[in-house]
Formats: structure tokens, sequence, C-alpha cells
């Protein structure tokens, strides 16, 4: 029985063993046979490694062919992150590779902690390196494992923070988009536009990767190439933006604002005619900040775009740590020095009179005007509102609104018998007030102006192709609500809509807000006979490796199209009848040129003065002060808008500088010297590469002034918009 027992044992274990050995085969068969393709891929590819070629970014040229953005090819050093997965593993490769890389241990292990990363990602360590340390690394690869040198292309931009705000720059993915980059191939360690051109075009400017497989030994040393597929280079492409004119408007801007700086505001004066002892006797504008915006209104081009403070592109190719950058761009809740903003499409600001164009002419398309534009007013320096009861004016609801100050007679200004022409031409609020009242109240408190403002692009996006557009607000029952949802303005202001609200309207102050690049749009409009267009900066999107004509200057004529992008068709269309625009050009005319009013003695138009030695091609235009924080003089900012009377030269134009004083004298002048260069009657700087970027100072760009800052100079002393 024993014997039986330990029989059956053995032939149990045996049957064991005949199955292992049975699965054994079959598995062996099954990796020979069924999945040998698939080994052999993963042999492969444990003997193989395979390195990104990352394409030459298109280059970006002006609206000439000047290189304005360009591409130097770099290497960079960079680390299988698998190999220091091990933290001891790590220390030892960061430091035979600190000292060859001239790059810091600490640097080393930020780089190893982005997450951005994953494990079959390269993790770059040291970007442009040169060719002696790439040698020296790659001589030595024994003692660097996993780490490989690779090709890539550095951004240039020859003229250092000329056109920064338009042009943009690259940085790496963010993280709230890097799902959608991933979902276009790129990789986590990929630079891509962040601001500007660079970002809207940035799948345009890309271009194609390329790959070069390698088969390697055990140590990761190369042995031979495998495989290789070339990158295909991004698009070029061809601004709008003339870079010698948008030199000139930032230098303009610039000079313009430092010279407000040392300029000081009015006293604020009481009641009785004194000066108010809460404030400083002396106060000075502060003139932070600005932008000036000019057009082709015949096709909705920007010829140029400025907008101040500005800043150097190159910051951001510079490879200075997180320390130097936040020096350089602090981070601030002030937005009188926020930097990377671009004021020429993200400012929301009121507009003062510079608004005034619009609601003349919704008064006189919609026919609200007696006579249209023969109806006169008598313009006694205040207005009372005549829809408010009065006991309700009586018990503190405001029913009386004035003009602004003459210095003549410390009063309000008193005009006599205006038309829109003249009411124009010296900005008389009154007249616009009765506008504001009337154009509500007898319309069964209908939305007219706003419906007529809107077809101007106000309180809309112009969809212009930069990223970040401020849309601005129009005043309206429904905007009041949600301010006040908000905690904005008080609950009960929200409830309705009221007559105070359309009187602010109607002179562009309240809670009408709009960024200078629609402005400009609008006056295009009013310029072209009402084309409202979708204004654009790139001209042009063009095939990849466009040639040089000469050093810095790209053969455009030679160059191939794949898109006209400016050719869009236009965004609207407004009635634009001769009886309506006429008089609005006339009066603005009358702006530059006078004659004033003569009622108790000469009233100039608040151009009259800027421009009376001007030699330019003939223009329209419009000033505009915005009342600022608390009323106080030095947050007044300062609005103008011109454009060209000559069909041959089609240019409009905007600039508006923040707490900068009156329009006359702050954003006039600098739209003055603007039209004086497109007129080629004042010197405009050579365009030259810029001074190699200084990384020791914590300045974002290097200050940029007019040679001859003449063009600026005003008499308009008694300036009152």
């Amino acid at each position: 029985m024993a014997v039986d027992a330990g029989q059956r044992r053995w032939s149990w274990v045996g049957s064991i063993a005949l199955a292992l050995l049975t699965l054994l085969l079959a598995r062996v068969w099954f990796l020979q046979a069924v999945t040998k393709e698939e080994t052999d891929r993963v042999i492969a590819k444990v003997q193989s490694r395979t390195v990104k070629l990352v394409p030459e970014r298109g280059r970006i040229f002006d609206v000439n062919g000047r290189v304005v953005a360009d591409n130097k090819r770099v290497l960079v050093a960079a680390i299988d992150r698998r190999i220091i997965e091990d933290p001891q593993d790590r220390l030892e490769l960061f430091l035979r590779l600190s000292g060859p890389l001239n790059t810091p241990l600490e640097r080393l292990y930020e780089r190893a902690d982005d997450k951005r990363y994953d494990e079959f990602t390269e993790m770059p360590l040291a970007f442009d390196i040169s060719e002696e340390q790439a040698a020296f690394i790659m001589e030595r690869i024994e003692d660097y494992p996993g780490v490989v040198v690779k090709e890539d292309w550095r951004r240039i931009y020859p003229y250092g923070a000329v056109g920064g705000h338009v042009l943009g720059y690259l940085g790496a993915i963010q993280k709230d988009s890097a799902a959608y980059y991933k979902s276009l191939g790129y990789d986590p360690n990929e630079r891509v536009g962040l601001y500007g051109v660079e970002l809207t075009y940035e799948v345009q400017l890309r271009g194609i990767p390329g790959f070069v497989r390698y088969e390697v030994d055990a140590v990761g040393r190369i042995k031979r190439v495998l495989e290789r597929v070339e990158p295909q280079p991004g698009n070029d492409l061809q601004l709008s933006i003339d870079f010698k004119m948008q030199q000139f408007a930032e230098q303009a801007l610039e000079t313009q604002l430092l010279v407000r700086q040392r300029n000081e505001a009015p006293q604020v004066m009481l009641p009785e005619g004194i000066p108010d002892p809460q404030y400083e006797e002396v106060n000075y504008y502060k003139a932070p900040a600005g932008s000036v915006v000019v057009m082709n209104h015949n096709s909705g081009e920007v010829v140029a775009m400025a907008s101040y403070p500005r800043f150097d592109a190159r910051w951001f190719t510079a490879n200075v740590n997180a320390e130097k950058f936040a020096q350089v761009f602090p981070r601030t809740d002030d937005p009188d020095r926020s930097i990377l903003v671009n004021r020429a499409v993200s400012g929301r600001y009121n507009l003062g009179s510079s608004f005034k164009p619009f609601v003349a002419y919704a008064a006189l398309n919609s026919g609200q005007l007696p006579g249209g534009a023969e109806y006169e007013l008598d313009d006694r320096g205040s207005y009372k509102l005549v829809s408010i009861p009065k006991d309700r004016c009586d018990q503190g609801v405001k029913c009386v609104f004035r003009n602004a100050i003459c210095r003549a007679t410390g009063a309000p200004c008193r005009y006599g018998e205006v038309d829109i022409e003249s009411a124009l031409a010296v900005s008389s609020d009154v007249f616009f007030y009765k506008i504001g009242e009337e154009i509500l109240t007898e319309r069964g408190y209908q939305p007219v102006l706003e419906s007529e403002i809107r077809r101007f692009g106000f309180g809309s996006l112009t969809n212009i192709d930069l990223p970040y557009e401020f849309a601005g607000t129009i005043p309206n029952a429904a905007y009041k609500k949600y301010l006040a949802s908000l905690g904005v303005i008080a609950e009960d202001a929200g409830r309705a809509y009221y007559v105070g609200d359309n009187i602010l309207f109607s002179i562009g102050q309240g809670l009408l807000s709009a960024t200078p690049l629609q402005v400009a749009n609008a006056y295009a409009a009013l310029a072209n006979g009402g084309t409202v267009f979708q204004p654009r900066v790139v001209r042009a999107i063009l095939t990849p490796g466009t040639k040089n004509k000469s050093a810095g200057l790209a053969d455009l004529q030679a160059a191939s199209v794949v898109e006209r992008v400016s050719a869009a068709a236009p965004r609207e269309e407004i009635p634009m009848r001769p009886e309506v625009r006429d008089p609005i050009v006339s009066g603005l005319r009358r702006v530059i040129t006078g004659p004033g009013v003569n009622f108790d003695y000469y009233h100039k138009t608040t151009g009259e003065n800027l421009f009376r030695n001007y030699t330019g091609m003939p223009i329209a235009g419009k000033t505009g002060t915005a009342q600022g924080f608390n009323n106080l003089p030095w947050n007044d900012s300062s609005a103008f808008g011109a454009f060209s009377l000559d069909a041959t030269r089609p240019y409009s134009a905007f600039a508006y500088l923040e707490k900068s004083g009156y329009g006359a004298v702050a954003a006039a002048p600098v739209v003055k010297c603007v039209f004086l260069a497109l007129s080629k009657q004042w010197r405009v700087d050579d365009l030259v590469p810029a001074d190699p970027l200084d990384t020791a100072s914590n300045i974002a760009a290097a200050s940029t002034r007019l040679r001859n800052p003449l063009c600026l100079v005003s008499t308009a002393l008694d300036a009152r918009d």
C-alpha cells in the first residue's frame, strides 16, 4: 500500500511537471511565432534612441520685409529621466554635469523636478550650449549615461523692444493649455507662442517636427543612425506693421508721457474759489501708461500699434532664472505698473469727448435733431434736465450738468448758438447733454443711442488677430444689473437705466468703456464712409523659407503667399448718408483748423492752437478728456482721434494717455507727430538692430525717445478738452 501511494505521488508530480513544460514550450512558441514582430520592436526600442528634430520656426517680417523675428540654431543637452530616478544616481550625474554645462546644481534639480516631463520625455538640462561643451559630453558619454545633445532653435528679435506687444514672445507650455497642445502632437518641453502674433499664429509658425533614430549600446553610446526624417519649417508671416513707423509711435508716446510727468495738474478748488486744503498744493500728472494705434482706414490694416510701458521680448530667451525674471517683470495689482499688457487691445477706458462724433452720428442718423445739421442750441454753459420733476431735483437728484471750465472766465464755457458742427469744434457738452436726454426720453426709453453706437463696433470684439482683446462695455439696464450683482455699483443703482446714465453716455463717460483699437477702428469707419473692418496686424502667411534680399531684409517679391490674411471682408457697412457724415467731418476738421465760435468772446476750437503751424496732410480729429478717479485733475486721462482727408493717404489714428490731463495737450500732440511723420514732414529715425540685451539691468525695455520732440509742442494754454 505504501508503494502504491508513493507511485501515485510521483505520478502527480510528473503530470504537473509535464503540464508546466507544455505551457513553457507553448509560451516559447507564442513568443517566437505569434509575437515575434512585437518582441523585435521592443528589443529594437531598447537598443535604439529616437531624438525629435525641432523644425525652424517661421520668420516674421514687417510690411516692407524687415526681419523682425528670426531664429538661431542652438544645441541643447537633454537626459532620459529614467536614468535619474534613483536620488543617488541623480546626484552623482548632476555633480558630473554641472561643470561641463556651466549650470548650477540647483538649476539642474529645478529642471529635473519640472512636472511637464514624463518618464518617456527627454528633459532639457541646458539650452544653447557651445560646440565645445557638446563635444566634451559626447566624447565621454560613458560618464554621462542617458544624456544626449540635440539641435534646437532660439528665437531672435533683432529690434529688441520695438513692436514687443505686437510680436509677443515664446515660453513653456502652460498647465491650462497642456492638453490642447498635446492633442496637436506637441512635446511638453516645446516652447510655444504665449503672446502677440507668436500666440495667434502658433500653429502656422511652428512647422512639422522630424526625428532621428539611433542604435545605441548598453550604456547609451550611439552606434549608427537607423532612420532620419527631416523637420519641415513653419510658415513665414508678413505683418501690416511698418516697424519704422512703429518705432516712431513708441518714441512719441514715451516722450510725451515723460513730458506730462513733469507738468503740474490744476488744483482742486472749493465752491468758494479757494484750493481744497486736503490736497497738496502741487500735484503732477502721473502719466504712467498709454497707447497709440495707426490704421489704414481703407483696408483695416494696422500700420503701428504702440503700448507703454514696453518690454523687450529678448528677456524671454535670455535664460535668466526665476528670481531675475521677477525683478524685471514684478507681479503687481497696480494697473499703472502692468508691463505685459497691450493697452491698445486690452485697455478699458472712458473716452470723454473723443466719443462725441459717434453720438453726433446717432442723433443725425436717427432723426433726433429737428432740422438735422441745421438744428441750433443756445449754449449758456449749463443744461438742466427737462424730464425730471423739480421736486426730485430739489431732493438731490442731479439735474444740472455743465460745460468744462474756461480759463478766461473761471466758469463753465458759454458758446451761444451752436449747431452740430460747431458743437464738435468747440466740444460743447451742453449740446450733447441735450441729445443724451432727449434721444432716450422722446423715444420711449428705447436704446436708440446704444443701437446706433454699436454700429461702429463699440461693445463688441473687433476680432483682431491678437490675443486678450477686451470687448468694451455699453451702458444699459442689463449691464447695470450685472455690475450690481458683482457689488461694483450699489444695488439700488442697478435697478434701472436712468436719464443720468444716458447723459454721461453721450459725452463718453459713465459706464462706457472701449479700447484704443476700437476707437481707432470707429474713426476709420467715419473716414472711409461707413465700412467697419476687422483689423489685422498680419498681412499674409507665406510659404516656409522666404529668402533674404539682403541682410535682415526678406525678398517679399519672390515669396509665395499661402493666405492673404488682411484681405478679409468688412465686418459691417454703416449707413453714412452725406447729410449725416458731412457735418460731422466738417466739425472735426474745424477742431484742427478753426474757426471756433464767437459769443461773449472768441472761443477757439480744442485743437486750434496745437495745429496752428501744422504742415502735414489735411486731417479731421477730436479731443477728449476722461475724468479720472474722484474727479481729481491729475487722474484725468487724455484722448485724441483723427483721420486723413487725403484719399491717397488713408490713415486714421487714436492715442490714449492715462492720467495725463487734457486731450489737447497730451494725446493730441502724439497724433500730430504721427501725421507729420506719415506726411514725411518730420524726420523718422532709421530702424537699426538693438544693442545687446543688458541682463544685469532690471528694466523691461530701454527707454526710447524722439530725437526732436518739437512736434509735440503745444500752445494750447486754454485747452478745455
